[in-house]
């Protein structure tokens, strides 16, 4: 089996009935249950995330999904959703933290049954926050776009909460401000489970 190296997907070569056959190297992982979260996560990725897990789950319930996660966050109700499904599946998922699980992206990682940390991977968790330049409009709309977020701001203590058993008070006092963890601190804090050196 060979790589082939470009800026496009990578691609393996395969021997196959029909000859040599390129394949992209997500495809050969999805066929290992084997799924990457990388990059902003939108309406699109998580579109592809959800059908790739709800494809897995519908293959075999009961085997498990491992997901690789390397992301800087972006739209909550995005996240939302892949979080939902990841929750609902019967499917066991694996976490794996491969460089920068942030905001979301660190929400998706602990939501895992089992959190594994590369030894330089980090997380970073802080409140939601206005997108787009601040708010603007009336005093009714900018109340109503503060309770939103507020609102928001419950919503993800509450999950961060729930995956690393800490009170929502011990929740608050990280998200205030933007924290990092080191895959140590994150153990301790209760967000990751382990730290691993190699994937096999």
């Amino acid at each position: 089996m060979n790589t082939l190296f470009s800026s496009a997907i990578p691609k393996i070569i395969r021997e196959t009935s029909d000859g040599y056959t390129p394949i992209e190297i997500r495809d050969d992982m999805f066929s290992r249950r084997e799924i990457i979260c990388t990059g902003k996560i939108d309406s699109d990725s998580a579109n592809s995330l959800i059908l790739q897990l709800r494809q897995l789950a519908y293959e075999d319930p009961y085997a498990e999904i491992s997901m690789f996660i390397n992301s800087p966050g972006g739209e909550v109700t995005s996240g939302l959703a892949i979080y939902d499904v990841m929750q609902t599946i019967p499917c066991k998922i694996r976490t794996v933290c491969t460089g920068m699980a942030a905001s979301f992206g660190a929400v998706l990682f602990m939501a895992g049954d089992t959190r594994e940390m590369l030894p330089h991977s980090k997380l970073m968790i802080h409140d939601p926050l206005i997108m787009g330049g601040g708010i603007s409009g009336s005093a009714l709309e900018v109340k109503k776009e503060a309770e939103k977020l507020i609102e928001t701001k419950q919503i993800l203590s509450e999950i961060i909460a729930k995956h690393s058993h800490r009170s929502l008070e011990e929740v608050s006092a990280k998200t205030e401000e933007t924290t990092y963890f080191t895959p140590q601190e994150a153990i301790e804090f209760g967000i990751a489970d382990k730290i691993i050196s190699s994937f096999m």
